[in-house]
């Protein structure tokens, strides 16, 4: 049996934040490989979240231990912002909303410029990445060598900078979740036979000439993917379910040509040409048959 999406649940929950490579899209065809029957659940890439969301929307969670975690420390903060304060946090981005235009989003851009960054509140640091995501280019999180948040504005007329109903509901859904900052393979330390752990790095770029592999400072290229490879390898000894997104090219295909891979279709949005958006083929890679 696997996992169906259905309209069973009245409540859906979705991602607060916007995020390149997010899975709204395709979670039709990524719950139906997925196993229904697991322990607990790891999301050691969570981004925005959207796969989390709605196994939780389907009562796929309940009862069980959710582990969500990710080396971006801003996000994860916001996350515990989200989770912990929902409240205090939509009344600052009520005030970011009032504020907002092009001169005030390059002012709180600059902001991780300066040495007093490190302290800012929990709630603050939370208020200004949301709003930068919701006001930036597409939603995309992009730094530089140093660290530093670079995406331009983007063109919006109204961007849904406090989306309280979005933020209240997803609280709700992280209550139940322990939200961690620290990097991917440290999955292994909290598995158990039978848990589920879905991973979606940033995908290995289809082009010598692709630019937005970068996720942090960091680009996640060859040696970071052999190195999550080899993380699927020991979960998989350990008999746990992994499941793992990634573009469809030779090199992750032969990562993993052992193991079961399916190909899903998605949308292209990150191109400056409208021409050069579209389907793009993806896999997911599975170490089970289907269930």
């Amino acid at each position: 049996m696997t996992a169906r999406i259905n309209n069973i649940h009245s409540k859906r929950y979705q991602p607060f934040i916007k995020w390149v490579g997010g899975k709204r899209g395709l979670l039709s065809q990524l719950l139906e490989r997925f196993p229904k029957k697991f322990e607990n659940y790891h999301e050691p890439f969570l981004g925005g979240g959207a796969v989390f969301f709605e196994l939780y929307s389907q009562g796929l969670l309940k009862d069980k231990k959710i582990y969500l975690s990710d080396i971006n420390s801003e996000l994860i903060n916001t996350y515990n912002v989200v989770k912990n304060n929902p409240n205090e946090l939509i009344n600052h981005l009520e005030s970011f909303k009032e504020k907002h235009n092009k001169e005030f989003y390059y002012k709180t851009r600059e902001v991780d410029r300066n040495e007093d960054f490190q302290m800012l509140t929990d709630i603050e640091r939370a208020t200004r990445f949301i709003y930068l995501n919701k006001t930036c280019f597409n939603g995309l999180y992009r730094v530089n060598k140093k660290g530093y948040f670079n995406t331009p504005i983007g063109s919006y007329k109204n961007p849904n900078i406090a989306d309280r109903d979005t933020i209240l509901s997803a609280s709700e859904a992280l209550q139940s979740a322990i939200i961690s900052n620290k990097p991917f393979m440290e999955v292994i330390n909290n598995t158990i036979k039978k848990d589920l752990v879905y991973f979606d790095p940033p995908y290995y770029p289809l082009t010598q000439t692709a630019n937005f592999t970068a996720y942090d400072e960091n680009l996640f290229l060859d040696e970071k993917q052999r190195e999550l490879c080899d993380v699927f390898e020991e979960l998989h000894k350990k008999e746990c379910f992994v499941l793992h997104s990634n573009s469809d090219t030779e090199f992750i295909k032969n990562l993993y040509k052992k193991h079961d891979i399916n190909f899903v279709q998605a949308n292209r949005f990150i191109n400056s040409k409208g021409s050069s958006r579209g389907k793009i083929s993806e896999v997911l890679i599975r170490n089970f048959n289907a269930m």
